[in-house]
């Protein structure tokens, strides 16, 4: 049973400005979605790919606020991890507080589409329990 959706949409000029402030991106992003962002990307081509990942998980954090209902107060955003499996496809992994609020929501899967078009990346999350 679905048990909560979200979307959200992030522009992506807005994290380039981040792939020079380490802090900023450590502060919200976990190692693990970090390792796809190299702070060597020189040219504007890399920079737009990174900047273009890092929105699409940025928004797919604040998805995941929307979809359980509850906002993300409380939740550290490192917390809700987007990663590719080997196939490519996008996956969240919860820990800590952003577990813990999937737990009490009763949703015990995520589900998880990312796009990015130009300006914009989006992402859509649907929560699924018993």
């Amino acid at each position: 049973m679905i048990t909560g959706i979200g979307i959200d949409i992030v522009q992506i000029q807005r994290m380039e400005h981040w792939l020079t402030n380490t802090k900023l991106l450590e502060r919200f992003f976990h190692t693990d979605e970090l390792v796809i962002v190299s702070n060597k990307e020189k040219n504007a081509a890399q920079r737009q790919a990174a900047s273009q990942r890092l929105a699409a998980r940025f928004a797919a954090k604040e998805a995941f606020g929307k979809a359980l209902g509850t906002g993300l107060a409380n939740i550290n955003l490192k917390d809700i991890i987007v990663i590719n499996n080997e196939n490519g496809k996008p996956e969240v992994k919860l820990t800590g507080t952003a577990r813990k609020a999937m737990e009490k929501s009763g949703a015990d899967k995520v589900h998880i589409s990312l796009s990015h078009e130009k300006e914009n990346a989006i992402a859509m999350i649907v929560l699924e329990g018993a």
